[in-house]
C-alpha cells in the first residue's frame, strides 16, 4: 500500500513538472515557429533557430531533472564522454518503448546537440506539438511507397540540408517500430533481440550531409527488469537502465555518395547488418552481466 502511494505521488510530481516544462517551452517555441512558417526566409529562419535551440536544450535538461528526482538511482550510461555539443553526429539505436526517447535525451543531455528524430508525417497534425516539432526542424516521413515515397524523400532531404547550418544530432530507430514478440515472429527476424534494421532514414541523412558527420553513435538500450511504459517512468518504477554508446567510424564510401553509385544501399545495409549483429550479442551480454552483479550492484 505504501509503495503504491509513493509511486502515485512520484507520478503526480513528475507529471506536473513535465506539463509545466512543456507549457513554458511551448510558449516560446510556438510563436517562433509561426514566424518561421509565415516568413520562410533564410535570415528569419536562422534567427529563430538561434532562439529556439537553447529553449529546446533547456527543455531536455529539465526532463532529465524530473527523471532523476523520481528515480534517484543512477542509470548505467557509458560512452558519452568526450562528445561535443559543437559536433555533427549520426545516431542509431534499438527501439523497445516510447520511454527510449526520454532515455536517449537524458543519456546525451549536455553531451551532443539537440537530438532530431525522423518522425511520421501524421504527427505534424498533433495539436500544438506538431508545429513545435516542425519549428525544431524534425524531418517528417510518410513511410509509404510509390509517388509518396519520392515526395517523402525529397522533403526529408530538404530537412537534412538545414542541418548543415548548425551542429546537429540526427537519430534513427532503424528497426522502424518498437520490437515486440509478435512483430519479431511475424518478421522472422534473424536476430534474437532485435527486428531487422532499415536504412531509409539513416541513408538519407548520409546522402545529404554525410561528410559533416564525425561518426555513428551506435546506442544499445537495455531494461534489465523488463521494458517499461511511460507510466513506469513517471512513477519512478524504472529501477535500472543500461545505455552503451559506441563510436563507429563511418566508411568514407558511405559518407561521400556518388550520383551513379548503384551499390550504395547494398553496402550501407551490409554495414548496418554487421552493427546489428554485434548489438544483438551485446544485449545478451549486458543482461548476463547485470544478473551476475557486474553492472549496477
Amino acid at each position: 500500500m505504501l509503495d503504491r502511494l509513493i509511486s502515485f505521488l512520484k507520478a503526480l510530481v513528475a507529471t506536473t513538472l513535465l506539463i509545466l516544462n512543456i507549457v513554458v517551452a511551448f510558449s516560446i517555441v510556438f510563436p517562433l515557429g509561426v514566424v518561421k512558417l509565415v516568413l520562410p526566409f533564410p535570415l528569419v529562419r536562422k534567427v529563430c533557430n538561434a532562439l529556439i535551440s537553447p529553449v529546446a536544450n533547456t527543455w531536455v535538461h529539465c526532463n532529465s531533472g524530473w527523471m532523476k528526482l523520481v528515480q534517484p538511482k543512477p542509470w548505467h550510461i557509458e560512452g558519452v564522454e568526450g562528445l561535443s555539443r559543437k559536433g555533427w553526429y549520426l545516431i542509431g539505436s534499438n527501439h523497445q518503448s516510447w520511454v527510449d526517447i526520454l532515455v536517449l535525451q537524458r543519456a546525451f543531455d549536455g553531451h551532443v546537440p539537440l537530438l532530431k528524430f525522423f518522425i511520421k508525417k501524421e504527427l505534424i497534425f498533433v495539436p500544438l506539438m506538431g508545429l513545435a516539432w516542425w519549428a525544431l526542424d524534425f524531418p517528417f516521413m510518410r513511410r509509404k511507397g510509390g509517388s509518396s515515397a519520392a515526395k517523402d524523400l525529397e522533403a526529408a532531404r530538404k530537412a537534412c540540408e538545414i542541418f548543415r547550418l548548425n551542429p546537429t544530432s540526427v537519430i534513427s530507430f532503424m528497426e522502424g517500430t518498437r520490437v515486440t514478440p509478435s512483430k519479431h515472429k511475424e518478421q522472422k527476424s534473424p536476430y534474437k533481440n532485435l527486428l531487422k534494421p532499415k536504412t531509409g532514414g539513416i541513408g538519407m541523412a548520409l546522402e545529404t550531409i554525410g561528410e559533416k558527420f564525425e561518426c555513428l553513435l551506435d546506442v544499445t538500450i537495455v531494461y534489465p527488469h523488463g521494458v517499461p511504459t511511460f507510466g513506469d517512468l513517471l512513477s519512478g518504477r524504472v529501477k535500472d537502465v543500461i545505455v552503451r554508446v559506441h563510436r563507429r567510424e563511418i566508411p568514407m564510401d558511405l559518407k561521400i555518395v556518388k550520383a551513379d553509385d548503384t551499390q550504395y544501399r547494398h553496402r550501407l545495409q551490409h554495414w548496418i547488418n554487421e552493427i546489428w549483429a554485434a548489438k544483438d550479442r551485446e544485449i545478451d551480454e549486458l543482461q548476463a552481466q547485470f544478473k551476475q552483479g557486474r553492472i549496477g550492484r
